[in-house]
C-alpha cells in the first residue's frame, strides 16, 4: 500500500521532474491538436451553408471523360467494379474507360477476359497490365494518363462502386477553368458488417463531414482521397504528374496542385459507395499506410508552404492537416510515462490535478467527443444516437493503432521506404456472408504481441489508481487496455481462424487429387 501521509506536501526533485517536465509538454502538444478539431467545428458550421449540392453553371457541350480504375490483385471485386463503372450514364463516344492491373494472380486472366467482353458489347473500356509495379498505384495512374483521351480523370479504387450519375453531378463544375478537381464523399457497402466497421465509418464519415466541409467552406487547402473524385487531365500535368516518392500520391499531388492555384471543389451531396476492411490488421495496415504517406508529404512539402506567399490561416490548417499522425509516437511515450508520472503525482494532492490536468483532457479527448458525434448528427440525424454507443469503442480503436502509426511515422522521419501495403477486399456487405479465402490476408508478426504488452501495462496502472483511490483515472486507463487487448487479440485470433482455414482447403484439395 501507497503511504499518503505527505499527499499534497511533497517537494519535487530532478527526477519528478524529469518524469513531469516532457510528460506535461507531450499533453499539450497533443492539446492543440484537440483545439484544431474544435476549430474544425466551427468553421463547419460557420460555411456548411456555402458547400454545394449541385453545380451553377453546365456544360453546354460535355467533356471527354477517361475512368481510370487501378488494380493490384483484386480477383473478388474487379467483376462488380467493371460492371457498375460500364453503366455510368454518359455518351459513350466521350467515355474512355482505362483498366490499370499490376496484378500478380489470376485477377490478371479473369480481368482480361471480362474487359473483352465488354469491349464485345460496346462499351469503350481498355485494358492495361503491367509487369512490375514501379510506383505502385502512382506509377500505374501515371502511366495510364500517356493513353488517357480524357479531358477530365476520374478515378476509382477497386472496392468502390460509381453511382450511374456520377459524371454528370460531378463534370460541371469543370465550367470554371480553374477548379482542378471535384471530391465526393464516400459511403460504405459494410457499415453494419461488425462493430470494427461501424467505428470505421464514424471515423471516415468525421474526416468526409467535418474536416472537408470546414477546409473546402473556408477557403482553405484540402486533399483528394485518391478515388471517388474527378480531376482535370491539365492539372495533373501542371502540377508535376503523379509521384511516388510518398505513399499517399492523392494528398502529394493535391498540395502541389493548390500550391500552384487550383481550385478543389467537394460535394458531399454526390457519395460513393466502398467497402471498409472488416479484419482489425486489414484495418491497422490501411491507416498506417495513409500515416506514413501524410507524414512524408509533410516532410516533402510543408517547407514549401510555410515559405509561399500564402495566407496564414492558409498555411497554419496545412500544417494541421499534414501532422496529426505526429500525435501517435507522443501518445505512445505518453502512456510509457504515465504510471511513473501517477506515482510522483500521487503525493502531490488533488487540487493541481484537476487545475493543470482536466483543461489539457478537455482539449485532448472531449474535442473528439465533439467532433465524431457532430459529424453523425449532420450524416444521419434520425439514427446519429447509436453513435454515443459507440464512443468509447472508437477511442479505442485510436489506441489500438498507436504501436503500428508510430512506426509508420517513424519509418517516415528517417526516410525509410516501404513498399504500398494494399488492403484487401472480399466484396462484401452488410449481410451475414463471412470471408472464405484467406489468400490476400497478410501476417501481423510482432505487432499484437506488442499490443497485448501494453494492455497488460495499463492493467498495472489500473491496479495501483484503485490502490491509491484514484478512481476517476480507471474509465481513461480502461480505454487503453480494451483497445490494446482488442487490437491484439482479435488480430490473432483472425489468424488463427485463417490458418485453420487454409488448412481444411488444403485437406480438401488433397482428397480431391488423391480421388
Amino acid at each position: 500500500m501507497f503511504d499518503d501521509t505527505f499527499a499534497g506536501v511533497h517537494h519535487l526533485d530532478f527526477f519528478d521532474w524529469a518524469l513531469l517536465a516532457p510528460y506535461f509538454l507531450l499533453l499539450v502538444i497533443l492539446s492543440f491538436y484537440g483545439v484544431h478539431r474544435y476549430e474544425m467545428i466551427r468553421r463547419y458550421f460557420r460555411h456548411k451553408k456555402e458547400i454545394p449540392r449541385e453545380a451553377a453553371v453546365h456544360f453546354e457541350t460535355l467533356p471527354r471523360v477517361t475512368i481510370q480504375l487501378p488494380l493490384y490483385n483484386e480477383r473478388y471485386v474487379v467483376e462488380r467494379l467493371i460492371e457498375e463503372t460500364a453503366k455510368m450514364d454518359y455518351p459513350k463516344h466521350l467515355l474512355q474507360i482505362q483498366v490499370l492491373d499490376d496484378s500478380t494472380d489470376d485477377t490478371h486472366p479473369f480481368t482480361v477476359a471480362l474487359v473483352r467482353e465488354y469491349q464485345a458489347a460496346g462499351v469503350p473500356i481498355e485494358y492495361r497490365h503491367r509487369t512490375n509495379r514501379h510506383g505502385y498505384k502512382a506509377g500505374a495512374l501515371q502511366e495510364g494518363m500517356q493513353t488517357a483521351t480524357g479531358e477530365l480523370i476520374a478515378i476509382f479504387d477497386a472496392d468502390f462502386l460509381p453511382p450511374r450519375d456520377f459524371l454528370m453531378r460531378t463534370v460541371h463544375f469543370f465550367t470554371d477553368p480553374k477548379v482542378g478537381v471535384v471530391q465526393t464523399r464516400w459511403s460504405y457497402l459494410n457499415r453494419h458488417y461488425n462493430l470494427l466497421t461501424e467505428v470505421e465509418a464514424m471515423l471516415l464519415d468525421g474526416h468526409f463531414v467535418i474536416e472537408h466541409g470546414a477546409r473546402f467552406g473556408s477557403g482553405l487547402f484540402f486533399n483528394f482521397n485518391g478515388t471517388a473524385g474527378i480531376l482535370r487531365a491539365s492539372m495533373i500535368e501542371d502540377a508535376g504528374g503523379w509521384q511516388h516518392d510518398t505513399l499517399t500520391e492523392d494528398s502529394d499531388l493535391s498540395y502541389r496542385a493548390q500550391l500552384k492555384g487550383w481550385r478543389f471543389v467537394y460535394v458531399p451531396s454526390v457519395d460513393c459507395p466502398s467497402e471498409l476492411p472488416v479484419d482489425t490488421y486489414g484495418f491497422q495496415v490501411q491507416q498506417s499506410r495513409w500515416a506514413k504517406g501524410l507524414t512524408q508529404v509533410a516532410i516533402k512539402l510543408l517547407p514549401t508552404i510555410l515559405r509561399s506567399k500564402l495566407p496564414l490561416r492558409v498555411k497554419a490548417e496545412a500544417f494541421f492537416h499534414l501532422t496529426p499522425n505526429i500525435s501517435y509516437p507522443l501518445m505512445l511515450i505518453v502512456s510509457a510515462l504515465m504510471l511513473p508520472v501517477m506515482i510522483v503525482r500521487f503525493y502531490m494532492g488533488w487540487f493541481q490535478m484537476l487545475t493543470i490536468d482536466m483543461p489539457l483532457i478537455v482539449a485532448s479527448f472531449c474535442s473528439i467527443w465533439a467532433f465524431y458525434l457532430l459529424a453523425q448528427h449532420e450524416l444521419h440525424p434520425k439514427s446519429w444516437k447509436r453513435a454515443v454507443v459507440l464512443m468509447p469503442t472508437l477511442m479505442a480503436a485510436g489506441v489500438a493503432l498507436t504501436v503500428i502509426n508510430t512506426k509508420a511515422v517513424i519509418e517516415a522521419m528517417l526516410g525509410i521506404q516501404t513498399s504500398f501495403a494494399r488492403t484487401p477486399k472480399y466484396a462484401i456487405g452488410d449481410g451475414s456472408i463471412k470471408i472464405a479465402n484467406t489468400q490476400y490476408r497478410r501476417r501481423s508478426g510482432w505487432l499484437p504481441y506488442a499490443e497485448l504488452a501494453l494492455g497488460t501495462y495499463f492493467v498495472f496502472m489500473i491496479a495501483f489508481a484503485i490502490e491509491t483511490w484514484n478512481f476517476a483515472a480507471i474509465p481513461f486507463l480502461l480505454l487503453f487496455v480494451g483497445g490494446y487487448y482488442w487490437a491484439g487479440f482479435t488480430t490473432l485470433y483472425q489468424e488463427y481462424q485463417g490458418r485453420l482455414r487454409w488448412k481444411r482447403e488444403r485437406e480438401l484439395a488433397l482428397e480431391k487429387t488423391a480421388a
